[in-house]
């Protein structure tokens, strides 16, 4: 028996396996720079896969080896980031969907996905990214799905 991803807006495991395969940049909001945290750990994977990571983080410099920026608004508009990657509280998910959606709507080369990682569930955030036209997904490791579709 195969197992789906479910996500709030009915993504497809096949939309979901394309748009990561698409994309090349990912924002990752609330990155620690702590190695035994969960938002290491995944941010860590995914640049050894091969994607860029945006870090958002105020506090630090850099991370990863990356220049940390405070917001998904102080990202240069030169970057196309393809995923936003949400490690934050889910009462704090629908400011950064709104940051995410005057990031992504109207880049043509965005695969434009709002992430909500596992355990984070915001039905605002959703129809604030959907409404945009971002696809979005609640409630999922953006690892886990990588390692299930690309791995």
């Amino acid at each position: 028996m195969t197992s789906t991803v479910q996500s709030s807006d009915g993504v497809s495991d096949s939309q979901l396996q394309e748009l990561l395969r698409r994309a090349k940049t990912i924002a990752v909001v609330g990155l620690s720079p702590k190695a035994d945290r969960p938002s290491y750990r995944v941010a860590a994977y995914l640049q050894k896969a091969g994607y860029r990571i945006i870090p958002i983080r105020p506090a630090n410099a850099a991370i990863l080896g990356e220049a940390c920026y405070a917001s998904l608004d102080d990202i240069p508009a030169e970057i196309t980031v393809d995923i936003v990657d949400v490690f934050r509280a889910a009462d704090e998910t629908p400011a950064v969907a709104e940051a995410a959606v005057r990031l992504m709507a109207g880049k043509p080369n965005s695969a434009g996905l709002l992430w909500l990682q596992s355990g984070i569930v915001k039905e605002e955030s959703m129809a604030i990214a959907r409404q945009a036209g971002l696809v979005a997904v609640q409630d999922l490791c953006l690892m886990v799905a990588h390692r299930r579709f690309l791995g």
